[in-house]
């Protein structure tokens, strides 16, 4: 009896410790962030369980949050395109952007082109007299091209009307195009900023009102860029809309890019941006791209936590893009909203989605006039590769055909 009471002793003990420690391990286990397979074979990892997590040269995860941002119980997590558990979804080989300029051009020609018809069939008119001027004039603001670009426009065409004295259509095409390519400016930069730098990812934030597509183009522009062979990650910080971050998930799956998402609903976007920015940096990708939450402009609250993600973030890497998707067709209430996100995330270019609503194409020039920002990339449909680089001459020729 004296010879088993020790041994019952010790196995009390035993489990006295053990359920002490079970909290602790549920807690670590619940805070580890879960990535795809390390980029380089000399990254330190460690496996369990079929997932791969990142881990420091001693084996551990250490997560600091930046002020005012609450990582306890985030619980994000990484969905790689092979990620066990997950349905299948066969990896797509993006059209080359060579292809999808070629694609948006011809569709555009296609459209019911209002802008373009119109100028060209008023200026080749027998006689130009003021009531011609006045529907040229009515025929651009019905294009959302905006009071002072429409003026500036007039002004030219007049002058160069009263001097060449000649309105063959030729003569009336050429002229158009070239004063329409001045006002939509092929000087703006229109390059995206997505080169890696020494030590740390690119960061893009894509943001917008409710409804524009912002999560969609942020999948399309993933296919962009896995199109120019970069290594992308996608963070999910629209934590709002229900099904928002499967919906970046599958996207993402789609070109066998991986997303960093929280598994907590309605959790603080913030620390899901600073999580797949940090994530970026272990894995060492090219590019960051961070879709956010729709917000209308007016709600002073939603727009200070915009700007409180921009700020979280760059505790980690600069933010190099901030793309503010917008639908063509909203037209000057476009101009409205691009006006207030520029003031609290400094928008570095514009989307603009829906353009193949024809009479709207004017809006490229008011918005550039208005922000003095490049529009960068438009969208003309609903497929996977229908979001393409603008080019000035193009969307020019595209109005004119």
């Amino acid at each position: 009896m004296n010879d088993i009471l020790p041994i019952v002793l010790s196995i009390l003990a035993a489990l006295v410790v053990i359920g002490a420690l079970i909290p602790v391990l549920l807690k670590t286990r619940r805070n580890i962030t879960r990535y795809p397979g390390t980029r380089d074979a000399n990254d330190p990892e460690i496996r369990s369980g079929g997932s791969t997590a990142v881990a420091d040269r001693d084996g551990t995860i250490e997560r600091k949050a930046p002020e005012g941002v609450d990582l306890e119980g985030l619980d994000t997590t990484t969905v790689p395109d092979t990620a066990a558990g997950l349905e299948t979804i066969p990896v797509e080989t993006p059209l080359p952007v060579a292809g999808r300029l070629t694609r948006l051009r011809e569709r555009l020609v296609r459209s019911n082109n209002i802008m373009g018809k119109g100028l060209l069939a008023l200026l080749s008119s027998d006689r130009i007299d003021e009531s011609v001027w006045d529907e040229v004039e009515e025929t651009l603001l019905l294009a959302d091209l905006g009071t002072e670009p429409t003026m500036q426009l007039v002004d030219s065409l007049r002058e160069r009307v009263k001097v060449l004295g000649t309105r063959t259509p030729e003569h009336v095409k050429t002229m158009l195009r070239e004063e329409l390519i001045k006002l939509v400016d092929p000087t703006m930069d229109r390059s995206l900023n997505v080169q890696r730098h020494a030590e740390k990812p690119a960061v893009m934030m894509v943001v917008g009102v409710n409804g524009v597509g912002k999560t969609t183009t942020v999948g399309k522009l993933a296919r962009v860029l896995v199109a120019e062979d970069k290594d992308v990650l996608l963070g999910a910080a629209d934590t709002f809309r229900a099904a928002a971050a499967e919906q970046l998930a599958t996207w993402g799956q789609r070109v066998g890019v991986p997303t960093v998402k929280s598994d907590i609903d309605g959790a603080d976007p913030a620390s899901v941006a600073y999580e797949a920015v940090k994530a970026g940096i272990e894995q060492e990708v090219d590019v960051v791209m961070i879709d956010t939450a729709g917000r209308l402009q007016n709600k002073v609250g939603l727009m200070d936590e915009l700007g409180k993600v921009k700020r979280v973030v760059e505790k980690l890497a600069e933010v190099d893009e901030v793309l503010l998707v917008l639908d063509a067709t909203t037209g000057q209430n476009g101009l409205n909203q691009a006006r207030v996100f520029s003031e609290v995330v400094n928008i570095t270019g514009i989307v603009l989605t829906k353009l193949d609503g024809t009479a709207k194409g004017g809006i490229v020039v008011a918005i550039q006039k208005t922000l003095g920002v490049p529009v960068k990339l438009i969208g003309l449909g609903e497929g996977a590769d229908d979001l393409a680089p603008f080019d000035t001459e193009g969307f020019v020729d595209a109005l004119l055909n």
